[in-house]
């Protein structure tokens, strides 16, 4: 089977390459050929031919931009997020080979949109317009801050540039960069609403939001305004396309009427509605940024530094990146500065921490930190993404806490960044003013981030295995002392029979064992429907008993271990051989898990107190390196008998 896959993201830096990347290992993986075109930040690259087109089976788009579907006409075509790319690319893979897509018609908006995943259309139409607007803050701060550097004089105001420098044409052109922000911004949300006939409107509509002149103002409206005429353009645009017309006009309607009055839409109602109104706020939102002092200024740093790592490259990193990106249009760099700081703190701060506390990572996850720390230096946040995936409870909090740590000094250093864009490269450039705090703030951070995340992992286990947090019990840490608790109520003497080795989890359950609809509305009732079937089949002798060790085990931490998973279990003087009972949940049930997941797979673990060595440790040790495996975990959901889950239940070994 051939498939072809384009991703993209709006940045085009990080999230475009590692879905593509993904994508071609999952394909190696399942022997399908797929060819994968990237559209990042320097432009389409491996971009497909037309025979390509002609010849494949179908066609995923991992995006979280605008890519146009015309040349896809006939095609089965997948749309889903660039993030789908990077953690699902197997599924992705999967549903297209199963022909469960829908065939894209070009000429039919309502047919396409039915392949579209759904997502909120806001904030993609946002980030296209972003995407394309980032290059000119990029080239006009690089280019002002290179002419500031080399041909600036010092005077009381700060580096000024003779007007009859060389120097000076190159800040010119810079500032003709600049010029351009608003407009592009406007233009391509509109061009991602209303496809090419809002582009026009769009930029039309955020030249004159960015131009006070045109409604009486000094400042403009700025991004806000931007923004607010790209949406207005581009739902015009898509308005008036939707009327329908004589055929003799069709051919126009692109070219000349749309766009012709779209533009008149947007600007006039700019001119004598929005545009004053728009632009006092920003006005307002600008004199108070540029005035915040203190405790205010901090605030702000805290914020943005939090925003910057929650979701690494996410959205709600370009949030902030947005803000600080349209502050530089304004002059404001010190509100870039910050974030600048912020955006290297994770990669860097994780590269370090493998480097420190090697014990903590397996050695695949302390290869990727170095590629995480050199990301960092280029200003590249995903870089943090492969450790936030893996341990997301632990690796979040303390990139959160690094970047904040590092946006605050930055904010107080009075750092201020003149590109849209972080890390030590643009301090390297000259493009950041007060690079020791800059470089303080980094390290700082990044020292924070390496701390936290060593105190919070645990020492790694064996390669595979799920870190199972407080997996031992009390009962074996008072053995451990040479402590012998007291006899439980129901144990009784006996010869028991052990497993010598277990080799695989169909080794101690059995189809008696397995429940796949337990019907319990609350975890203290589901524990009791698995403890029924252990004491059916003879496993325990006493069914109180045994459920006292369960709870013993959930009251010292829960055994929701997140991914809709819960391991229950027990060491008890009423079990009388090893077993595990395998309940399915289907509508969930709450388990005060690690990531908020109500449990739908269970697993119940019952070991003789009186068994040699931490039996319980084996089993879990099993059922983790299989549990891992989303696509097993989905096969599990959606068996229809106990033989089917039985089979499948062969596999963990």
């Amino acid at each position: 089977m051939k498939l072809l896959a384009i991703t993209s993201c709006p940045n085009g830096i990080a999230h475009t390459y590692m879905a593509a990347e993904n994508l071609e290992k999952a394909a190696k993986e399942m022997g399908v050929q797929l060819k994968v075109e990237t559209q990042g930040s320097i432009g389409v690259e491996n971009e497909f031919s037309k025979k390509d087109i002609e010849e494949a089976d179908g066609i995923i788009i991992a995006a979280d931009k605008t890519v146009n579907k015309d040349r896809f006409h006939g095609k089965k075509l997948l749309v889903a997020g660039v993030q789908d790319g990077i953690r699902k690319p197997g599924q992705l893979i999967k549903k297209v080979m199963s022909g469960d897509v829908p065939v894209h018609q070009s000429s039919s908006a309502e047919a396409a949109g039915k392949s579209e995943k759904k997502e909120n259309p806001v904030y993609r139409h946002l980030m296209n317009g972003v995407s394309y607007m980032v290059p000119f803050i990029v080239v006009g701060g690089l280019l002002i801050a290179v002419a500031l550097t080399l041909g600036g004089d010092k005077t009381p105001g700060g580096l000024a540039i003779p007007d009859d420098s060389f120097w000076k044409s190159i800040e010119a052109i810079g500032g003709a960069s600049f010029i351009f922000m608003v407009p592009i911004l406007a233009g391509f949300i509109a061009y991602s609403i209303a496809d090419r006939p809002g582009l026009a409107p769009g930029v039309v509509g955020g030249y004159i939001a960015a131009n006070g002149s045109f409604y009486d103002s000094e400042a403009g409206a700025g991004f806000i305004g931007g923004i607010i005429a790209g949406f207005l353009a581009g739902y015009v645009a898509l308005y008036i396309k939707k009327i329908k017309v004589p055929k003799a006009l069709q051919p126009i309607m692109p070219i000349i009427i749309i766009p012709v009055f779209a533009s008149l839409i947007v600007g006039l109602a700019f001119v004598f509605l929005i545009g004053a109104p728009v632009a006092g706020v920003f006005t307002v939102l600008t004199d108070w940024l540029a005035g915040m002092q203190g405790t205010s200024s901090i605030l702000l740093a805290l914020i943005l530094g939090a925003m910057i790592s929650f979701d690494m490259g996410g959205p709600v990193n370009k949030v902030a990146f947005l803000f600080g990106s349209a502050m530089i249009g304004e002059g404001n760099y010190e509100i870039m500065g910050p974030i600048a700081a912020a955006i290297c703190i994770p990669p860097i701060g994780l590269g370090l921490a493998t480097f420190i506390g090697k014990k903590k990572f397996q050695p695949a996850e302390r290869e990727t930190g170095k590629a995480s720390f050199t990301m960092g230096l280029f200003g590249i946040t995903e870089g943090a993404i492969p450790f936030a995936a893996q341990d997301p409870l632990r690796v979040i909090p303390s990139i959160m806490v690094g970047s904040m740590t590092g946006s605050v000094i930055a904010m107080l250093g009075h750092v201020g960044d003149r590109v849209a864009h972080g890390g030590p490269i643009v301090a390297v450039l000259g493009a950041v003013d007060n690079v020791l705090m800059f470089f303080v703030a980094v390290i700082v951070g990044s020292l924070v981030t390496a701390v936290v995340v060593n105190l919070l992992k645990k020492d790694v286990q064996e390669e595979g295995s799920l870190d199972l947090a407080g997996a031992g019990s009390a009962e074996e840490s008072m053995e451990s002392q040479g402590v012998q608790p007291e006899p439980v109520e129901g144990e009784i003497e006996r010869t028991v029979t052990e497993v010598d080795k277990i080799n695989q989890l169909t080794d101690i359950t059995n189809l008696d064992l397995i429940n796949i609809d337990l019907e319990g509305s609350s975890r203290d009732d589901v524990i009791d429907e698995m403890i029924q079937l252990l004491n059916k089949t003879g496993s325990i002798t006493s069914a109180a008993a045994f459920k006292e060790a369960i709870l013993n085990r959930e009251e010292e931490s829960t055994t929701g271990i997140g991914m809709n998973i819960a391991i229950p279990h027990g060491k008890s003087g009423a079990v009388t051989k090893p077993s595990v009972v395998f309940g399915i949940k289907r509508d969930g049930v709450d388990w005060n898990s690690l990531d908020g997941s109500d449990a739908k797979l269970i697993f119940m673990i019952a070991v003789p107190k009186e068994s040699e060595g931490n039996e319980h440790l084996k089993i879990l040790q099993l059922l983790s390196r299989q549990l891992m495996d989303e696509e097993y975990r989905d096969k599990l959901l959606k068996v229809k008998t106990k033989e089917e889950a039985y089979k499948l239940l062969e596999e963990i070994k």
